[in-house]
């Protein structure tokens, strides 16, 4: 009676445990817990990247149709001035002086001089002026005059790097110089020059920080015609080489008369047989080179972009647009039948325009706006901001925005 009675209990505890809920321990309700919450938020963020992509692909797509006045001030510009976009503002400049005007048409700065023929380097928010053969170079930015340059041989080229620093060409009879003075006008350094030893300098160009030097020589050897491009350091790395000179490269049968520092270690240089890039901080070396066989009609430049034009064998386009990065790599070629008056590079944008009609495309390739404006534009300077623009015109300063 007793083994059926413990049987019929073990029995009933086995249905008891079989039906119990299992027990979850506190440890696995926080993990499963954290697991929940990891999920979700992966699940967010996943959503938030496709809304992302999907809204970045649209924008980039956009094309724009119309634009949209958003301001417009009253101005007087004279026809023997000429103008050019400077840091956000706009440079005006003749043979009588020089002005700065900032987007509302308000005069920052006036700097009379008297010139035959004035050229001009701007640099970031620094400009230098001076006149062909002439023996005064005007330092200014964006708030005013930073200093002048007096030298004792004429001026032939010059260039201004970011800090006021400026690199000139100064003629001689048998001796061409190349000096560097402060914005103050202080000489800081000076090399000579000679056809028989370096050759001609053809171009010269320095980098924002004042600290590197290029030079484009041209000159004969073994009767053969030759072009050089030449570094200087003017830093701690150059002054234990003879003259600052650092690299060169030279090029047969060429001749190099464009040479510029897109920014501190990024060179580019432009021949009538090909485009050169260069690349260091120090000492520059050659990171490409693409041969040409046409003629390039015109070189253009951004922060990051490079832009060749060429007469256009395709179609009824009249011309090429042949878009090349600092670091030298091939980007696209646009081609397009407008007869421009100035190519602009700005962040994604490639602006080609005249006076009265304007394509803008972004560094894809895609066509975002073409249309025509309502005056005559003499400058467009692209402004902070998704496609707004400052249009000069004769008489007014105009704020755009596409739409």
């Amino acid at each position: 009676m007793a083994n059926i009675r413990d049987y019929l209990k073990k029995k009933a505890e086995r249905e008891k445990d079989k039906n119990a809920v299992p027990r979850v321990s506190y440890r696995e309700k926080i993990k499963s817990h954290k697991f929940t919450i990891l999920y979700r938020i992966t699940l967010v963020i996943v959503l938030i990247a496709a809304i992302a992509a999907a809204a970045f692909i649209q924008w980039q797509n956009k094309v724009y149709t119309e634009s949209v006045e958003l301001s417009s001030v009253g101005i007087n510009i004279t026809q023997d001035v000429k103008l050019m976009p400077f840091s956000g503002h706009l440079l005006s400049y003749s043979k009588d002086g020089a002005s700065c005007m900032d987007t509302k048409g308000n005069a920052v700065w006036n700097q009379t001089f008297e010139m035959q023929n004035p050229m001009v380097d701007i640099c970031q928010n620094v400009v230098a002026i001076g006149d062909y053969n002439g023996r005064t170079i005007y330092v200014m930015d964006t708030v005013g005059l930073l200093g002048s340059i007096t030298t004792n041989r004429p001026v032939r080229n010059f260039c201004v790097a970011a800090n006021g620093v400026v690199a000139a060409v100064l003629d001689d009879t048998n001796v061409t110089l190349i000096c560097l003075y402060d914005a103050k006008g202080n000489e800081l350094v000076r090399f000579r020059t000679t056809m028989k030893e370096s050759g001609y300098p053809v171009n010269v160009s320095i980098s924002p920080s004042g600290e590197l030097v290029c030079v484009s020589y041209l000159f004969v050897d073994s009767g053969q015609m030759k072009s050089s491009v030449a570094f200087y350091n003017f830093g701690a790395v150059g002054q234990n080489n003879t003259d600052n000179y650092v690299s060169g490269y030279d090029y047969l049968n060429a001749v190099v008369p464009l040479t510029r520092f897109l920014d501190n270690r990024s060179v580019f240089a432009v021949s009538d047989d090909r485009i050169m890039f260069y690349s260091g901080a120090q000492k520059p070396v050659t990171a490409a080179e693409t041969l040409i066989s046409e003629e390039v009609r015109g070189v253009y430049y951004g922060d990051e972009y490079i832009g060749l034009v060429f007469n256009s064998t395709q179609g009824s386009n009249r011309y090429r647009l042949d878009v090349y990065h600092k670091s030298g790599v091939f980007q696209q070629s646009i081609e397009f039948d407008m007869e421009y008056t100035d190519i602009l590079f700005h962040e994604d944008q490639i602006i080609i325009h005249n006076e009265s009609q304007c394509s803008i495309y972004n560094d894809k390739g895609i066509q975002k706006y073409d249309g025509q404006f309502n005056k005559t534009v003499l400058v467009l300077i692209p402004l902070s901001g998704n496609y707004r623009y400052m249009l000069v015109t004769p008489d007014s300063i105009d704020t755009i925005e596409l739409k």
